[in-house]
C-alpha cells in the first residue's frame, strides 16, 4: 500500500505534470483592454507555490508534451496548458479578475522587462514548503523535486535586476504588486502520508509555518507591501486521499464521507499558520498580510454542492472527474489522459478533476470565494472585474 501511494503521490505531484504543455506568450494569453493599464489596483501579481497554482514551470522544466487531445486544459484552453485541471486555475481567476494577464511561469520569461512587469509565476508542481534534506533527516519519503519554497524565492531575487533597476524604482514597484506565498505545504503532508507516519504529522506542522514565515519576511525586506498567505484545504475529501486511506471504520468518515483525522489536522495547521500571521502583522505594519481560507472556502462546496451548480449526490460529489475504476474513480494504475482512462460527461458538476487536483469550476468559485469575499482576512483590492 505504501509503495502504491508514493506511486499516486509521484505521478500526481511531479512526473506526471511534466508531460503537460505549457501556454505560449501568444494569443492565448488574456490581456485587459489598455484602457484600464493605469488604473489596476495592482500592477503586478507574483505567485508561489506548487501544482495548485503552477501555470508551466515543471511543464517546462521537463521539456515533455502531452498529446493534444488530453483531457488536460480541455475545457477552456482546448489542449494541455501547462496546469494540472480541465481549465484554469484559481491564479488565473485572480490576474483575470485585476485586469491582468495570466502569469508567464517563471521558465518561460526571457528576462525581459516587458516580459515580467505584470507579474510572473514561481509555482513549482511537486514542490514542497521544505528543503529535501529535512525528509531525509527523518527517515520520510522526499518529494520528487527539489524546487521548494526557497528555490522559489531565490528564482524571485535573481529576476528582480530585470524588474526594476534601482531601490526606488522597485519599492514603487513592489508597493503596487501582489504577493502570493502558496499554497504551499500540502506535498510535505503527502510524504509524511505516503510514508505512513500520519501519527507524527503535526511535528512538521512547525517547519512548514516557519518556511512559509521565513519567505514572507524576505519578501517583505524586498520591497513587499501586500502579501497573500493561503491556508490548505479539508485533505480529508480529496479523491486521491480518500483512495489511499480507506477505512472500514464509519466512525472515521464525517457526515459528508470525508475523512475526520485529516480535516482535523488542516484545520491545524491552518491555526497555527493564522497565528504566525498574526505575529508578523504586529512585526511589521507597514506590511498587509492577507490570510486566505482554502479550508472553507472549498468546504462549502462539498457541504451543499447543488448550490453552486455541482452534481448533489453525496457519494459522487467525492469523486474525481478524470481517473480510473475504484470508489472515488481514482486508480493508482489508470492515471487521468492515460490507459483505459475515462472523463466525466460534465467536469463543471465536479469538484476533483484528477484525484489530487480540482475542476476549473471549483477554481473559479475558490477564486471568487477569495476576490469578493468573504474568504479573505482582510479583503484584496476591490477588482476591475467580477469572477462569472
Amino acid at each position: 500500500m505504501v509503495m502504491i501511494f508514493i506511486i499516486f503521490a509521484i505521478t500526481f505531484t511531479y512526473c506526471f505534470l511534466g508531460n503537460v504543455v505549457s501556454i505560449s506568450n501568444g494569443n492565448e494569453i488574456f490581456v485587459r483592454d489598455e484602457i484600464y493599464a493605469n488604473s489596476l489596483p495592482y500592477e503586478a501579481i507574483f505567485n508561489f507555490g506548487d501544482s495548485i497554482s503552477d501555470t508551466g514551470n515543471a511543464a517546462a522544466f521537463s521539456n515533455k508534451t502531452m498529446p493534444d487531445n488530453s483531457p488536460y486544459g480541455s475545457t477552456y484552453f482546448k489542449h494541455p496548458s501547462g496546469r494540472l485541471s480541465n481549465g484554469r486555475l484559481i491564479i488565473d481567476f485572480i490576474a483575470e479578475a485585476y485586469g491582468l494577464p495570466f502569469l508567464p511561469a517563471y521558465m518561460n520569461v526571457n528576462n525581459s522587462q516587458e516580459d515580467m512587469k505584470k507579474g510572473v509565476n514561481f509555482a513549482f508542481s511537486g514542490a514542497s514548503a521544505l528543503k529535501k534534506i529535512y525528509f531525509a533527516r527523518r527517515g520520510i519519503i522526499e518529494p520528487q523535486t527539489d524546487h521548494s519554497l526557497s528555490v522559489q524565492f531565490e528564482w524571485f531575487k535573481k529576476l528582480k535586476p530585470f524588474m526594476c533597476k534601482s531601490k526606488k524604482e522597485c519599492t514603487s514597484y513592489f508597493k503596487k504588486s501582489l504577493f502570493i506565498v502558496g499554497e504551499i505545504g500540502g506535498n510535505d503532508v503527502l510524504q509524511y502520508i505516503s510514508s505512513k507516519k500520519f501519527k507524527k504529522i503535526r511535528k512538521v506542522v512547525p517547519y512548514l509555518v516557519e518556511s512559509i514565515t521565513h519567505t514572507t519576511i524576505s519578501l517583505i525586506k524586498e520591497g513587499a507591501v501586500e502579501l497573500v498567505i493561503p491556508g490548505n484545504f479539508p485533505i480529508g475529501c480529496n479523491a486521491g486521499v480518500l483512495t489511499n486511506v480507506i477505512s472500514t471504520k464509519k466512525e472515521d468518515y464525517d457526515e459528508l464521507g470525508c475523512l475526520i483525522a485529516y480535516n482535523a489536522f488542516a484545520e491545524y495547521y491552518n491555526e497555527q499558520l493564522k497565528n504566525s500571521i498574526e505575529t508578523l502583522r504586529h512585526k511589521y505594519p507597514q506590511a498587509k498580510i492577507i490570510y486566505f481560507d482554502y479550508y472553507n472556502n472549498l468546504k462549502r462546496l462539498y457541504q451543499t454542492p447543488q448550490q453552486y451548480g455541482f452534481i448533489s449526490d453525496k457519494e459522487e460529489i467525492l469523486k474525481a472527474c478524470c481517473g480510473g475504476s475504484g470508489p472515488y474513480h481514482v486508480n493508482l494504475e489508470i492515471f487521468c489522459g492515460t490507459g483505459s482512462s475515462t472523463v466525466c460527461p460534465d467536469p463543471s458538476k465536479y469538484i476533483n478533476w484528477d484525484g489530487s487536483h480540482l475542476t476549473e469550476a471549483s477554481y473559479k468559485l475558490i477564486a471568487k470565494g477569495l476576490v469578493e469575499g468573504p474568504f479573505a482576512n482582510p479583503s484584496l483590492k476591490t477588482p476591475l472585474f467580477n469572477i462569472a
